[in-house]
């Protein structure tokens, strides 16, 4: 990785550092527009049509049938499926939790207001199938949508060779999900969105995927007869602060697991130690031969950097502005600097929290906002799958004690109806 000074740079290089590979989604959206249009028009068939079009195989049939589900129990390795369990119920422990509550309070005598929590009544999950089938994103997603209380969950993902598979299946299957369809892209987006009389359209989409997905999930976001989607979505991200008592082998495990996500991801490590940085990249060269997905993970490294800071506190500061989806504080007393941390998705304390962990099966959620958002979104949770209703109720001494207040508000801004919603009350009261 190229290595910088923190002290050495000018806010321009700075601000360069700070920013992330931008998408050109004008010519994505080009690509993308014809495909959504024709499934708002024809539903199923025309999403059917597009899939085999770009090389998707359903098999016999493009739903996945309850023998499928079975066969794929059977036919998944016996420790993984002890690891998808372990995984299934640390999350669904840490996101029973996050179950919202209702609450109710008078503001003033006779106004009562309160506010309540429903589960969004059918939701889509999109789960990539390319060069990894991300079981995990299964769990999570589906996990908190069956916490949430939602009807319908029906879930979309990709498959070449007519099968899905068996561990994405059994993970499907242990959240309660038995609605799935073999289909990806764009197309499985503007399905879930548009929908059909074959195939009842989702009020919100979840779920990572490539440009096209992401692009798809965009544009049904702001159209009418679309629907909602959890957040906007780029390349995965990890920062690392150490400092010099960190483990050279250890920080070059966690940028490399970030960067085998895909070619586009990025890997940043700040560091007080100059001589810490030199052992990581050592750390890197050495631990790449035996990787898997070396050549996508050389890739990434090309977008990814070191940073030597001045102290702890400049690297979160600078952190803080960049605001990573992962961030892993690799430091003797990570603790202490816990409550510094305003923008991230999610944060891993000290030398034996790997992000792999929050990955997998720690029971966090692994969507986290990415290209900065964590600045303003929140990562997926159960409120994400709820929206909520605020009541009010008013007595007739509460409308009495309330109403020159709204008359005379609603009288500045010009809007006599309101005003007259409320004095027509109080005339009938006398």
């Amino acid at each position: 990785m190229k290595t910088y000074k923190l002290s050495e740079l000018n806010t321009i290089e700075k601000e360069k550092l700070l920013s992330r590979q931008s998408i050109d989604f004008e010519s994505v959206f080009e690509t993308v527009k014809p495909v959504l249009s024709e499934i708002k028009k024809n539903g199923l068939n025309a999403a059917v049509n597009y899939a085999l079009k770009f090389g998707e195989n359903f098999g016999n049939n493009i739903k996945v049938t309850e023998e499928e589900f079975n066969e794929a129990e059977l036919n998944i390795d016996y420790d993984l499926k002890a690891a998808i369990d372990t995984a299934a119920r640390n999350i669904k422990i840490f996101h029973e939790k996050q179950f919202p509550s209702n609450y109710e309070i008078e503001t003033m005598p006779g106004i009562v207001c309160s506010r309540e929590f429903n589960a969004i009544e059918s939701v889509g999950l999109y789960i990539p199938g390319g060069s990894a089938v991300l079981f995990s994103t299964m769990l999570m997603l589906g996990i908190p949508a069956k916490i949430a209380g939602c009807g319908r969950v029906v879930v979309c993902s990709p498959t070449k060779n007519g099968k899905v598979d068996p561990a994405l299946l059994y993970a499907a299957k242990i959240c309660g999900i038995n609605e799935f369809y073999k289909i990806g892209g764009a197309q499985a987006i503007g399905l879930m969105a548009y929908g059909d009389s074959q195939f009842p359209k989702v009020y919100k989409i979840f779920g990572p995927g490539n440009q096209f997905v992401t692009a798809a999930k965009l544009l049904v976001s702001i159209d009418p007869s679309g629907c909602a989607i959890d957040m906007p979505a780029g390349p995965s991200e990890v920062l690392v602060i150490a400092d010099e008592y960190a483990s050279p082998d250890f920080v070059a495990c966690d940028l490399l697991s970030q960067a085998e996500h895909g070619s586009d991801s990025q890997c940043i490590l700040i560091t007080s130690s100059e001589e810490l940085s030199k052992l990581v990249n050592l750390g890197i060269e050495k631990q790449l031969v035996n990787l898997s997905r070396k050549d996508t993970a050389l890739d990434s490294l090309k977008n990814s950097f070191a940073l030597i800071a001045g102290s702890i506190e400049d690297a979160i500061e600078f952190s803080n502005k960049y605001a990573p989806e992962h961030l892993i504080l690799n430091l003797r007393e990570a603790e202490l600097y816990k409550n510094k941390i305003i923008n991230a998705g999610s944060v891993f304390i000290g030398p034996y929290s790997p992000e792999s962990a929050g990955d997998y099966a720690s029971g966090t959620n692994h969507t986290l906002p990415t290209s900065g958002y964590s600045k303003m979104h929140s990562g997926l949770g159960v409120e994400s799958f709820m929206k909520s209703i605020t009541f009010q109720k008013i007595s007739k001494a509460g409308i009495n004690i309330i109403s020159n207040t709204v008359i005379k508000m609603a009288d500045a801004e010009k809007l006599t109806a309101h005003a007259n919603a409320v004095k027509v009350r109080m005339e009938n009261e006398n």
